[in-house]
């Protein structure tokens, strides 16, 4: 059924090298991957010696408790991304859901969260990528209402990294309280942090006991 759909949507080619392909990828595009290395910080998922905690994650620790991600934020998952966040390439959702879900599964929380956007935002792009990937990961336990964003912001983006703090603070509001819960955020890219740590702060102050990040893409810093 998967190789039926994505020789329906995408014509028997690969989306990434236009080459014969029975699924979405070809398999010399799904070889070129960046999977992420096992040594890794539990908490910030950045490299990390041995895979222990860092050493920012120790003097600063962020208000989410763990993160998960497949890829390093380089190509071609970088393509892959763009094209389901500006390009409208929906079918790419579920691609990158069961791409994350092979890393998530098995882990248990009450709920499945995905970042907001704004309405004005979302009103433009006509839909919300980090749900649209969620739906893909645990659609038992998605609540896409449990969060809004209220106010529009410039995108992180478009911001120096030292701004991507102060720009999201307050961003977010908690419509009901968790009583306890774990809470799992799914978001498509994590880069500074920022969006994530102000999201989680939201969430335990409505209550949450725990809050995991699930991501399909992690941006790395230069080597």
């Amino acid at each position: 059924m998967r190789d039926f759909f994505a020789s329906l949507f995408f014509g028997g080619t690969c989306f990434l090298c236009r080459g014969g392909s029975r699924g979405l990828l070809c398999e010399p595009c799904r070889a070129e991957l960046p999977l992420l290395a096992a040594e890794l910080c539990p908490r910030c998922a950045l490299p990390a010696p041995a895979g222990a905690v860092c050493g920012r994650c120790l003097a600063e620790p962020p208000a989410y408790d763990a993160t998960i991600a497949v890829l390093a934020y380089d190509f071609p998952a970088d393509a892959l991304v763009h094209a389901l966040k500006f390009g409208g390439e929906l079918a790419l959702a579920s691609f990158l859901g069961k791409l994350l879900l092979t890393k998530v599964s098995g882990r248990s929380v009450d709920r499945v969260v995905p970042v907001p956007l704004s309405a004005a935002r979302l009103r433009r792009r006509g839909y919300n990528q980090a749900a649209e990937i969620a739906r893909h990961v645990a659609p038992g336990k998605l609540d896409v209402d449990l969060c809004t964003r209220p106010l529009e912001a410039p995108a992180q983006v478009e911001l120096p990294w030292d701004e991507r703090r102060r720009n999201v603070r307050g961003a977010f509001r908690c419509r009901r309280g968790l009583g306890g819960a774990s809470v799992a955020v799914v978001d498509d890219v994590m880069t500074t942090g920022a969006t994530l740590d102000e999201l989680a702060r939201t969430l335990k102050r409505a209550g949450a006991a725990r809050v995991v990040n699930w991501v399909v893409a992690r941006t790395l810093p230069p080597s």
